[in-house]
Order: C-alpha cells, then structure tokens, then sequence
C-alpha cells in the first residue's frame, strides 16, 4: 500500500481537482492522476467521479476522505514543522497579492533572497482582483483586508501602511479647474478601484471628510489601468503614491489636494497558523519588514 497515494487523493479533493493541485503540489498533473487511479484499483472502488470540467466525490470517495484527511493534514503540519527547524531556506515560496502592492514590493525582497538562497524558489501569483486566502496552497497572502472574520489557523499580520493620493491629467485640470476641498471631487469623473466605496481623507487640523464614489467613469482593481485613463485625461485616481511617482515627474499626473491625506492602503500578511514558521517564510517576511520603505 502506497501512502503517497492516499495523500494525492486528500490534495486532488482539497484543491479542488487534479489540475489545481499539480499546481500547488509542483507536481506533473499525470503523476497524481496515476495515484489516484492505483489507490481505486487496490481499494477495488471507485473514489471520484471525473468529467472534463468536474470532479466529484463517490459515495466511497466521500467516506474515505473523512477518514483520512485529519491525519494526513497533521502529518504534513508536521513535516512543515520539521522543515522549518532547519536552518536552510530552501524548497518553492508561493504568495498571493494584490497587483498595486505586489509589482512594486514585493519582487525587490524576492530577488534579494533568491541570490542569498540559490536552493530557493519563489512563485508570485500578482492578482487584480481580491485574492484568494489559502485557495491554492499559498505560504504567504497579501491582503488590503485584515480578514478579521478569518479562521483561528490563520495569523495575521500588519506589513505596510502605503501612502496613497489622488492624480489627474495636466488636461483634466485645465477644463474642470483646481480642486481645493473633496467635495469638488464630485464635480469630477473618478476612476475608482474594484471595492471602493467612498474615498477618506484628513485635513492637516484634524478635520475629516468623505467622499461617497456612486458611479464612477471606470472600476478596475488594476492600478496601471486606472493610471492609464488618469493620463488620458478621463478622470481623477487613487492610487499608491508610489506607483505615480515617475509620471508626476515627468509632468504627466498632477498630485491633487495635497492639503488633504488620503486614507493609506493597508496591507496584511496572512500565514498558515503552523506552530513554527518555515525558513523561507521566516526569511522572506524578515527581509520585507527590515526595507527602508516599510511602514508596518
């Protein structure tokens, strides 16, 4: 009896399918098809139902899964455990994060410990919509929403308070003119991310004000899309300071209302509530947390 094969089996069914968990096992998707297929001809049952767009479990497929499923996820704690005692940083770093933090903070600190860790692999899943928690195994997720409705097994963990602040086109400016509180902000076309809502700001004395974005010229969690139709002259974006810094200085965005601070983009890390931390997680948050830019 092979117990790996029991194992492919668990991930197959915790992921959802066959392609899904190649992807987060790194392993070829033949490989576990295989598995599975031996593990049903020892059993001399039948364990999932396969179609080319889905997957179900049997009714023996089911009970199996029940039985088996705890000890093998105690087992792979364990031997996460195990990993993480060692003092190697080693094996394949997957993390999730939103686009706007993601293509600007993120590959710096992947970089630097992958030239210090030759044995080490990083994937970077960079997604413009809200990413997914723990959906396809990541070690770490990246997240503008503190998840406070999140299981006990997940640790979360406040990493950056990004400077954000809204731009407009030389253009625009010129047909609409200045704007010089946030309510004018309601005379203008906006360019809103996927989950806004309203936009706060603070004024130097304290005061706050809100600005309630009903229909905006355009909604995309992409902040390169949204900088795009800023240039263009179609409306007015908040996006993270940092993001627009190289077109403010080329003249290209103007910098609005600079008496008002916008709201900062929160960003959390969401890890796996294991009882020890592996290396190359520990590594990786060590080194984000210890870079000039990080506000945590």
């Amino acid at each position: 009896m092979n117990w790996d094969d029991f194992d492919a089996f668990c991930q197959v069914v915790e992921h959802g399918g066959f392609t899904a968990a190649a992807r987060a096992l790194d392993r070829p998707k033949s490989s576990l098809s295989a598995s599975v297929t031996r593990l049903e001809e020892q059993l001399g049952t039948r364990l999932l139902e396969r179609t080319t767009r889905s997957l179900r479990l049997t009714d023996a497929g089911e009970s199996l899964y029940r039985d088996i499923s705890k000890p093998f996820s105690q087992l792979r704690e364990l031997a996460v455990d195990a990993i993480a005692k060692g003092a190697q940083v080693q094996g394949t770093l997957r993390i999730a994060a939103p686009y706007e933090f993601g293509a600007h903070h993120l590959a710096e600190v992947a970089c630097k410990i992958m030239a210090q860790h030759p044995q080490l692999k990083v994937h970077i899943d960079v997604e413009h919509s809200r990413v997914p928690l723990f959906e396809r195994n990541y070690d770490i997720v990246f997240s503008a929403i503190e998840h406070s409705f999140a299981p006990s097994s997940i640790v979360t963990r406040k990493v950056y308070s990004l400077e954000r602040a809204l731009f407009a086109s030389p253009e625009l400016l010129a047909r609409h003119g200045v704007l010089n509180s946030p309510e004018d902000l309601n005379a203008l076309p906006l360019l809103a991310g996927a989950d806004d809502s309203d936009w706060e700001f603070t004024a130097a004395d304290g005061t706050a004000a809100k600005v309630e974005v009903r229909n905006p010229r355009m909604r995309s969690g992409n902040a390169g899309v949204r900088m795009e139709a800023a240039l263009a002259g179609l409306g007015v974006a908040r996006i993270t300071a940092t993001f627009c810094t190289a077109a403010v200085q080329q003249g290209r965005l103007v910098a609005l209302l600079p008496d008002w601070r916008c709201a900062p983009l929160r960003i959390y890390a969401l890890l796996p509530g294991r009882r020890l931390m592996p290396a190359k997680v520990r590594e990786f948050m060590d080194v984000l947390e210890a870079l000039p830019t990080h506000q945590g």
